[in-house]
């Protein structure tokens, strides 16, 4: 994975280039390439590597638009497809007539359909593209030879078994096998696997023969209530135990957790066999002591677990919170405490189909849904023509939508849901819905909760309107019960913003602000979204005269003393928002003419109230000081960012701290022309291309006809639009700047110097401590880090473009993330000796320890997935000569990539870190994209704020990372610390993955 905007675009466009190629001309490296791609997506995560290396070699690209028809129904199929992205939408139609069709699901990222051209059965869906998507297409020729030669692999991952569900060709042929058993049971299982799993199976082991050897005691049998039970733990014990093994265990609910994993597969049980683990003085018993004569472990069997502890540990840890979840979820919902329903609604946040809820609903989902699970494929959730009764989410597994007739339409995977079209319009159910494979496990919620929630959503929403029309739209939501400082109870209940005219929205923050809260106070949160968002929706341009003409309102109604208290509350209010909003602002206010004058302007009134008024004295030494510093700041010379601009390969080395890079800093900056010869030019940071362009032209003495292209160490060629901004940081590593006239396009190439290095430096920074390394990382990546302006995250997910701004400091924090992933690939693909490339995978192995050590989350991932770039991973000779403790260490790091439930694991490992931390950041940036694109910025013209607060909350992690600074560990500034400075600000790499993968196999040839 390439995380940075930049080099993303780059890498996607190569592995397109391949798939376009005819297969015949496909290399080894092109199909590397490809499968790099392919493996991260969740279509083929359970693909076999040689059936995934094969469909390599004979997919292609589809790049579709919005309403493109792919085939309809009844046309006889020529080609199966798989979902890279976007979605496409699944109609039926129980007519000829197309028009008639209904949309029964829709088929998202992962999802994969097609499997009748092996029997030439006819389509039995019409599929219509739902929004841009991008589809890896396979003919029938090249997926009829590839079920012959991969059959075992392809049989559990197609529609199982195949040639059941779609046996008939025409609607009159009966099924000679029973589509749907009416007599299989529909109702949620009590245990989640009736057979243990040998994985869990020996944990349980380790964990009872660990307890033996070291708590003995904990194992015994125990009286209650006259009642003798053998061989029993207690609940507190067993937590208080787990937590004081392992440094990866922090809480007691996390260990909760991790006993209840054991309680669901049946290796421990609570002697009345109830199915939640209890953090409670509740008797458990281990599966091993269930018998009488269950034996004490030997000492190599102590031995033994000794050394899997950890594994067994960190195994548990990671799917104890799904355990955890499912415990919760079996509760009834009046017995589900805040804190479950909390838990919850946790999970709820990264669940695809719930991405378009308010957050209101998303808590009230969480009290009423219920975990349900079936153990055997073939099992029916619901029959066509059946009363809709329920909507289901799919937390692990996938199903089949069937119709009668045609068979299986599609199949849905873990985060889609279905059932919620025949609970809306109350219609009978479109398709039957039967399970793909065993062990499925859905969130539901029934038809009398869907419907209250929907009500209970109306009940408590306000509506204000003008002229007929909505122009702000609250909602009632409870409160809690805290005390305020005057010993009162604040009231039960508050209203939210849930959308609104920008006006009527700054308005309804003003009259509800709490005057007596302090500046820095958490519950001013709701006011800070709205500073932090406002330009998405209500530019300075248009803020600042608003705030001047509230600062100025004067009521037209009550006594004179009620309007003397109104002038001042009102005026006190203002001044505070305008002090809030000037903080987050800071200096880049600077490069705002309007923002400027409005300051001076309300500075003055604000002084000249001050005369009159002697209540509002107290917040004008703030405002002046906020004013003075803003305005009376001198500007940095220009020359200040010189180097670092000209270079803008973030190796500026000097040390003097590093400076915020400003949309108004002039670049000196190389252009290339098609004979590779450049011209310098020198404009501000934040300029078009527009602009850039009139700046060569000025250089070159013509420039009609010209334009700006980016072009990548590859060849990856993209002409930038002329409003396109940050055009100097969003290149790629290696990336460069080209102006022609449009017709040369073409002929442009790479430069010799977009290479990057032909020898490594091995023999340089082998002789440089992991630690010393992973800390002089620390102290350069911070530096970029505390760059980035937390509105840069804004500029950058809403489009840089429509705001006019740069988000220079995020790109260069984003490109530092590939440029370490890429130093990893290059070193180790430039070692020809086979015990050096060993050496190397333990050097990294150990500063990407040492970087998690400093919390250095960005490199930490950097590093290691540079170790896992199909260049790297595929060097088998390299990786089996490995200390086998390394590769345990790897592959717990591994774990922590896991992107599964939305990068749990990652998101579990922050939650237990305190700042200052430096964040995995294109996670950040794909949490604020999934928010962007799943809610609509407006909804009927109003401001759709609770989006806005959405992605405000992902913002304020950047903050609360920031909230202590990072302080450098003195005690490792030793004599080579310059060298390893220098060193890792100065990374020279190749980022050509072609060029890597050739160089991999010039390594270790491709085993016949």
């Amino acid at each position: 994975m390439v995380a940075a905007h930049a080099s993303h675009s780059s890498s996607s466009g190569e592995w397109i280039a391949c798939l376009d190629k005819r297969p015949l001309e496909r290399s080894s490296e092109d199909v590397d390439i490809i499968f790099t791609r392919l493996k991260e997506v969740k279509a083929f995560e359970k693909f076999h590597p040689n059936l995934l290396q094969q469909i390599c070699l004979c997919g292609y690209y589809e790049n579709l638009e919005k309403g493109i028809t792919l085939f309809r129904q009844g046309d006889i199929g020529t080609n199966w497809y798989a979902v890279l992205t976007g979605s496409l939408d699944v109609k039926v139609s129980d007519t000829s007539n197309h028009q008639d069709a209904v949309t029964i699901c829709t088929l998202g990222i992962g999802t994969a359909f097609g499997e009748s051209i092996l029997d030439n059965t006819p389509r039995h869906a019409t599929i219509v593209t739902r929004e841009h998507s991008e589809l890896l297409r396979i003919e029938q020729k090249d997926f009829k030879a590839l079920w012959e030669k991969y059959r075992q692999y392809m049989s559990g991952l197609l529609t199982p078994p195949y040639g059941v569900m779609e046996t008939g060709s025409n609607n009159d042929s009966k099924y000679e096998t029973p589509l749907i058993d009416p007599h299989i049971p529909h109702h949620p299982t009590k245990t989640i696997t009736q057979v243990p799993s040998e994985k869990i199976l020996r944990a349980g082991k380790i964990l009872r023969n660990t307890i033996l050897s070291r708590a003995p005691h904990m194992i015994r049998d125990r009286k209650y209530h006259l009642k003798t039970y053998r061989q029993c733990c207690v609940g507190t014990e067993l937590v208080d135990w787990m937590m004081q093994q392992s440094p990866c265990v922090h809480l007691r609910t996390q260990a909760v957790g991790m006993w209840q994993v054991l309680l669901e597969e049946g290796v421990l049980n609570h002697v009345d066999q109830e199915h939640n683990f209890q953090d409670k003085y509740l008797f458990y018993r281990f599966l091993d002591d269930e018998r009488e004569d269950a034996p004490l472990p030997t000492e190599e069997e102590k031995k033994e677990c000794d050394e899997e502890l950890q594994d067994t540990m960190l195994l548990l840890s990671q799917i104890g919170p799904d355990a955890h979840m499912r415990m919760i979820l079996r509760k009834p919902p009046g017995q589900r405490t805040v804190d479950d329903l909390e838990f919850i609604y946790e999970e709820l946040l990264h669940i695809k189909a719930l991405s378009h809820l308010s957050t209101t609903v998303k808590r009230e989902l969480a009290g009423v849904l219920i975990f349900e699970s079936h153990p055997k494929a073939g099992t029916v959730l619901f029959n066509q023509g059946e009363e809709g009764t329920s909507w289901y989410i799919i937390l692990k597994g996938s199903v089949n939508v069937v119709i009668y007739g045609k068979g299986v339409v599609c199949t849905l995977h873990e985060g889609d849901d279905f059932g919620k079209l025949a609970l809306v319009n109350d219609a009978p159910r479109a398709a039957s819905i039967v399970l793909r494979e065993d062990n499925c496990h859905f969130l539901r919620v029934d038809k009398e909760d869907f419907n209250r929630i929907l009500r209970d959503v109306e009940a408590n929403t306000v509506r204000l309107k003008e002229h007929d029309q909505d122009v702000l739209v609250l909602e009632k939501i409870p409160a809690g019960n805290r005390i305020s400082n005057q010993g009162n109870s604040q009231p039960q209940h508050k209203y939210i913003v849930m959308s609104g005219t920008p006006e009527k929205i700054l308005e309804h923050f003003l009259e509800t602000m709490r005057l007596e809260a302090t500046l820095n106070e958490a519950t001013d949160s709701v006011l800070n979204d709205f500073i932090m968002m406002h330009c998405v929706f209500m530019p300075n341009s248009q803020l600042c005269p608003a705030l001047m003409a509230h600062y100025h309102a004067q009521p037209s109604q009550g006594t004179e003393q009620e309007k003397m208290d109104y002038a001042l509350n009102n005026k006190r209010r203002v001044i505070r928002l305008v002090l809030q909003w000037a903080a987050l602002y800071g200096d880049l206010l600077q490069e705002d003419e309007a923002a400027m004058a409005f300051l001076e302007e309300f500075y003055v009134s604000v002084s000249d109230d001050t005369r009159m008024i002697a209540a509002l004295k107290e917040q004008l030494p703030e405002l002046e000081k906020i004013v003075k510093q803003i305005s009376e700041e001198p500007k940095a010379p220009q020359k200040k960012h010189k180097v670092l601009l000209q270079l803008f390969n973030t190796s500026d080395d000097r040390a003097q701290k590093r400076q915020p890079i400003r949309g108004s800093d002039e670049v000196l900056f190389k252009v290339y022309c098609i004979d590779q010869t450049y011209t310098t030019i020198r404009v501000p940071v934040s300029s078009s291309v527009k602009e850039v362009i009139s700046a060569v032209a000025d250089k070159l003495g013509s420039g009609e006809g010209l334009i700006i292209v980016k072009m990548s160490s590859g060849g990856e060629k993209v002409v930038l639009k002329p409003h396109d901004v940050s055009v100097f940081t969003t290149l790629s590593v290696n990336g460069r700047l080209f102006a022609c006239p449009r017709d040369q396009f073409d002929a442009l190439a790479p430069l010799p110097e977009q290479e990057g290095p032909s020898t490594g430096t091995v023999g340089t920074f082998e002789l440089m401590s992991s630690k010393d390394l992973a800390h002089q990382m620390t102290i350069y990546d911070w530096e970029l880090f505390n760059c980035v302006h937390e509105l840069e995250l804004i500029y950058h997910t809403f489009g840089r473009h429509n705001f006019k701004k740069t988000t220079a400091n995020l790109d260069l924090f984003l490109r530092r993330f590939n440029e370490i992933q890429f130093w990893v690939v290059t070193e180790i693909c430039l070692c020809s000796q086979l015990s050096k490339r060993v050496q190397l995978l333990k050097k990294y192995i150990k500063i990407a320890a040492h970087c998690k050590e400093y919390k250095n989350l960005n490199s930490f991932f950097a590093i290691i997935m540079g170790l896992s770039n199909v260049a790297v991973s595929r060097l088998s000779l390299t990786w089996e000569k490995l200390p086998s403790k390394f590769k345990k260490i790897y592959a717990e790091f591994e774990s922590l990539m896991d992107p599964s439930r939305n990068h749990r694991a990652y998101r579990l490992t922050v939650a237990k870190l305190d700042p200052p931390i430096i964040p995995f950041m294109p996670l950040l940036i794909k949490d604020m994209t999934f928010t962007h694109e799943g809610n609509k910025t407006f909804t009927d013209n109003l401001v759709n704020f609770e989006k806005m607060r959405m992605i405000a909350n992902t913002v304020r992690t950047v903050k609360f990372c920031r909230s202590q600074s990072f302080n450098p560990d003195a005690a490792l500034t030793n004599k080579n610390h310059q060298d390893v400075r220098s060193y890792v600000r100065q990374l020279n790499v190749i980022d050509n993955q072609r060029t890597l993968s050739q160089m991999s196999h010039r390594l270790e040839p491709r085993r016949a």
